[in-house]
């Protein structure tokens, strides 16, 4: 009889477990993407209703900017990350690693690019934004790199 922690090295997962798994995966991710920046979403605009002068006052412009570009990224992402979901079921055949490496990437880009524009926000030096802010670049990277892989990998799909 087999546990549910038991690890047997002789059995390989299939690629439908794989894809399955991955799917899950994203769609759970994407889906927490979209509540985590809804609500920063709302955040914003409690700020922007109530006059805080933290968020509005005219020497925060590039805070301003660095938040609302966090939040727009992170839900965009999120829909990305949904939508990768639902492509991984059509390239499950694929086993080489590229699917794997693309879901990866995705998700690194998807906390990195608005995570370093969220960090670059919060703290602001002379209309400058933070030093999170170098984590956006490496985030777009990443995500570019994602794209890629799977743009690869549904041109090889046979229809």
């Amino acid at each position: 009889m087999r546990h549910r922690g038991d690890l047997n090295l002789s059995e390989q997962p299939s690629t439908d477990s794989v894809a399955s798994t991955m799917k899950r995966d994203h769609l759970v991710f994407g889906w927490s993407m979209f509540l985590v920046f809804a609500i920063l979403g709302l955040l914003l605009e409690a700020l922007h209703g109530f006059k805080i002068g933290w968020y509005l006052d005219v020497g925060n412009e590039t805070r301003r900017m660095m938040l609302r570009l966090a939040h727009v990224h992170g839900t965009l992402l999120g829909a990305v990350n949904i939508l990768f979901a639902v492509t991984v079921g059509s390239l499950a055949a694929k086993t080489d690693g590229t699917l794997t490496r693309a879901s990866k990437m995705l998700r690194v880009g998807a906390i990195l690019l608005p995570g370093g524009f969220l960090l670059g926000g919060l703290h602001i030096y002379d209309g400058d934004p933070g030093l999170g802010i170098v984590l956006a670049p490496i985030g777009a990277l990443a995500f570019v790199v994602s794209m890629a892989l799977t743009v690869s990998l549904v041109r090889q799909t046979k229809s």
